[in-house]
């Protein structure tokens, strides 16, 4: 059934401004992708966000993938249509704003007011078109809007209705809960969540955080100045005498977003400890907040490891967790609860038992629902810019490390027509040009890097959602169309990219 004019975010302000545009798109195929159809940590950093007053900063997620299937050498987009099906229609229901309600009980009345007023006509969707040969690293959608909206829309983009099944039958095999809040809400299943990369790196500083103060957990007494206590903490751990020499200043942007994330949620404060570095910035910011948190009569459950040497960098945090237990005399400290999730599977896990490791438990996604043939193509959602300001996100696995800034991709054609390159820029920066000469470098490996002169140029990523801008719409292809594209592009392949074994690397710079 059409949906009517009042649900839906019309692109390019009211109807009769937009005639000249594409019409508004149908619902989503499946009548089950819903807003709720989102891991939980994302309506908790919503909440955050909201709390602390950046739900409307303005940023920048790109989607895109590390490496191709099948231990090929392309991929083909596909998808589009669905996720400007979702964002054309996102709006959250009066039921489903009680489940959430009920979900996260905790939470300020105001905040639920908040996500009955939300839609995507903030937000702005660039895409390279469905049908076309892409590669890794390169962004397949460009997301812009304000963030906690944005963030919403991580998992239906991702991977719109695969969560739902997988929740129920592995709450059936032994799990004990789920991220995903749509299956919390259809069958009843315990959720977990927390917050993710993005939450992190969108602070820049503590001077951030304007409301400061926490009630302390029996009501008896209220903190007005939950920063200062954080800090003064933090200070007390630097100058430990058994914690001498582990680590220096912390990554204070990362200390901003922990401590704004427990005054939010004192009562279930998590942390991703492995933004920027986990044992000489995570782990100490996070037990500054946690045993602020204590100081005030809450118990903070621990932290996410989420790339890196698990067994390793888990073994590590214990044995600061238990430092600080015997330095300041705080009861089952050391017993910190540690989580590692990270692409785990039967063998990476039986791997970490053989090597011994100190994690409590364990976050399984895509390795759990899908064959070991690669069903899934391992997309990820990385916030790259918020306020206009360049966010990355590091890790020890340099795979695993976002490029940051808002960006314009082109592809580089050779005289032959075949492509040679694709290529990332910042968005103010210089266009290349046919017939110019143009030193491309890889992203992670200075060595690698060629001149090429382009015979033909195209840019990849196309205005599929305006949003509230006047930017003009691309028309949704109907599948054949689509169909057309993607033969079109695999001719224009290099035989040797396309041969099934000892193809050659198509570049990206």
């Amino acid at each position: 059934m059409e949906p009517d004019s009042e649900s839906i975010a019309v692109p390019n302000g009211s109807i009769e401004e937009d005639r000249r545009s594409p019409p508004p798109p149908p619902m989503t195929t499946n009548p089950m992708v819903t807003p709720l159809l989102a891991d939980l940590y994302q309506f908790t950093m919503a909440y955050a966000y909201w709390k602390a007053g950046k739900h409307l900063d303005r940023a920048v997620f790109d989607l895109y993938f590390r490496k191709n299937p099948f231990g090929g050498e392309y991929t083909i987009f596909g998808g589009l249509e669905e996720c400007i099906r979702f964002v054309a229609n996102f709006k959250l229901k009066e039921e489903e704003i009680s489940f959430l309600r009920s979900a996260m009980p905790t939470c300020e009345d105001g905040f639920f007011d908040y996500l009955r007023s939300i839609d995507c006509s903030g937000v702005e969707v660039y895409a390279i078109p469905e049908g076309s040969v892409v590669f890794p690293k390169i962004p397949l959608m460009r997301i812009e809007g304000p963030v906690a909206v944005v963030q919403l829309l991580e998992t239906p983009f991702l991977w719109p209705d695969g969560g739902i099944s997988a929740s129920r039958y592995c709450y059936m095999g032994g799990f004990d809960a789920t991220s995903n809040v749509e299956a919390g809400r259809l069958f009843g299943i315990p959720l977990r969540g927390t917050h993710s990369h993005a939450f992190v790196s969108s602070y820049m500083s503590l001077d951030e955080i304007i409301d400061k103060a926490l009630l302390s957990h029996d009501g008896s007494s209220t903190c007005e100045d939950f920063v200062t206590l954080v800090q003064n903490w933090l200070n007390k751990i630097q100058r430990a005498n058994s914690l001498h020499g582990v680590f220096g200043e912390t990554n204070q942007s990362e200390l901003a977003a922990f401590t704004s994330y427990a005054l939010a949620f004192p009562k279930n404060f998590l942390a991703l400890v492995d933004t920027y570095d986990v044992i000489r910035s995570g782990v100490p910011n996070f037990c500054a907040v946690a045993l602020s948190l204590n100081d005030l009569g809450y118990k903070a459950i621990g932290i996410r490891l989420d790339s890196g040497d698990l067994a390793y960098l888990s073994t590590e945090a214990r044995k600061f967790f238990q430092s600080i237990e015997e330095e300041f005399d705080v009861f089952d400290f050391g017993k910190m609860n540690i989580t590692a999730s990270n692409d785990l599977n039967e063998e990476t896990i039986d791997a970490l038992n053989k090597q011994g490791h100190e994690v409590d438990a364990f976050g399984i996604g895509t390795y759990l629902v899908t064959c070991y043939a690669q069903a899934a193509l391992g997309c990820v959602f990385k916030l790259v810019e918020i306020n206009d300001q360049p966010r990355i996100k590091l890790s020890e696995d340099v795979t695993k490390v976002s490029i940051p800034c808002k960006k314009r991709c082109y592809r580089l054609y050779g005289k032959e027509g075949y492509p040679l390159v694709d290529i990332m820029t910042g968005e103010n920066e210089p266009a290349p040009k046919v017939g110019e000469r143009i030193l491309c470098r890889h992203p992670f490996t200075e060595s690698k890097r060629a001149y090429v002169v382009p015979q033909h140029i195209e840019e990849l990523l196309k205005c599929y959602w305006p949003g509230n801008s006047h930017k003009t719409r691309e028309e949704l292809p109907p599948i054949g169309k689509i169909r057309k594209r993607c033969m079109q592009h695999l001719d224009q392949m290099r035989p040797d990219h396309m041969r099934r074994l000892t193809q050659h690397h198509t570049r990206l710079a």
